[in-house]
């Protein structure tokens, strides 16, 4: 009718909940660091302005200083700090992985090069005569380096007190702190089948691909089924299951550093030999969870001496970063829930048992040095535990 106001036509549309909107909040926040912006971590009463060390430039530190209530820290994971500060570390409990070390920083540190140098154990030496000392963790340091961590970002941070109207004076995004500290269960709980199809493979050619996706829209995992593992689940039966993170180097470029290739492609193979048929979950989980780019670092590091644990730990990150709710939920969602483990690692018979999916018993799956990674493997065996 003349006159008459518009209908609304969103008005029948359903509003996302507050997990889906507290892991999209966290998304964009991963994707503001990565383009070097800063952004805002807000607790009860705090509120915290923090850039990537790794990406932030010239226009991210001058917004880093407009919204800044003093001078701004670097909040380094502590086997990082301790390098930097040629501190020894002797050994380091997995909770002391995710704190964080507040260091005071000269001005000729807060620069875009000095502070990626301060982040990256690969990128360069540190300016000589430059005394470093620590300070107070502000709050919400563990988060922020979570957040970078999360965006696969190596976990150094330059931060300050912020300003109170920070948020839209200088158009930064804020993000409630507790929302990056969930974000891995909410992430891996929200996950959803989004595809499927039919893809034949060599040495299984009764095979599928079926994806999924966060709520958050992130990068998708992918399960691999072979044969009917899905109605041998139905029945009680416990198909053959691998966790499988993805390996850009071994699984599709054949490198001989690691034994993932031959993980990846013997695992299809058994599935197919077998009656139960098999899933195999492929992870975007690269590096132990650090990352194509920061394993490469870790690889960097190696050449120099240091075993891929070390390595790790060198960059700031943690002896293995996956999160084995993400398998635990698309196995789930495939209707499997008891399953034959195919692994030499004790840590994803532990994860998935934790997460409820009842683990028959384990498959070995194992093969030979090739003459590269045998300090690899030896490794694996003799620092985290791998039945080997």
């Amino acid at each position: 009718m003349p006159g008459s106001a518009a209908p609304d036509q969103g008005s029948n549309l359903a509003l996302p909940d507050e997990t889906a909107l507290a892991l999209r909040r966290v998304h964009r926040a991963m994707s503001d660091l990565r383009r070097g912006t800063p952004v805002l971590l807000r607790g009860r009463d705090e509120l915290l302005i923090a850039a990537a060390a790794e990406t932030v430039g010239a226009r991210g530190l001058a917004e880093l200083a407009a919204a800044s209530l003093g001078a701004p820290l670097a909040l380094l994971a502590p086997v990082r700090a301790a390098a930097v500060l040629l501190r020894p570390v002797l050994h380091m409990a997995a909770a002391e992985e995710d704190g964080a070390v507040a260091l005071r920083l000269p001005a000729s540190l807060v620069a875009p090069e000095a502070l990626r140098s301060l982040a990256d154990p690969t990128a360069g030496q540190l300016l000589a005569g430059e005394p470093l000392e620590t300070a107070p963790a502000p709050p919400h340091a563990a988060a922020a380096l979570a957040l970078a961590k999360l965006g696969r970002l190596l976990p150094a941070m330059i931060a300050a007190p912020a300003r109170p109207g920070a948020t839209a004076r200088l158009a930064l995004l804020e993000v409630p702190a507790a929302d990056v500290l969930a974000y891995p269960v909410g992430a891996a709980r929200s996950l959803t089948r989004v595809a499927e199809a039919k893809v034949p493979l060599e040495g299984a050619p009764d095979a599928r691909l079926v994806a999924f996706r966060a709520a958050d829209g992130g990068i998708e995992h992918l399960a691999i089924l072979v044969g009917a593992p899905e109605r041998v689940a139905g029945e009680g039966g416990a198909p053959l299951v691998r966790v499988h993170s993805e390996c850009f180097t071994g699984d599709l470029l054949g490198s001989l550093r690691c034994d993932c290739g031959p993980q990846l492609r013997g695992a299809i193979a058994r599935m197919a030999a077998d009656p139960a048929g098999g899933v195999l979950l492929y992870l975007a989980q690269e590096g132990r969870g650090i990352g194509l780019v920061n394993k490469l670092r870790a690889y960097s590091l190696q050449d120099g001496g240091l075993d891929t644990l070390d390595a790790n730990r060198a960059l700031g990150y943690g002896a293995d970063e996956r999160n084995f709710l993400v398998a635990a939920t698309m196995l789930r969602a495939l209707g499997v829930e008891r399953v034959r483990l195919l692994t030499n690692n004790p840590d994803k018979l532990a994860g998935l048992a934790a997460c409820g999916i009842e683990v028959l018993r384990r498959e070995a799956h194992q093969f030979d040095p090739n003459g590269v990674n045998d300090h690899y493997l030896a490794t694996k065996a003799q620092r985290f535990g791998h039945l080997l």
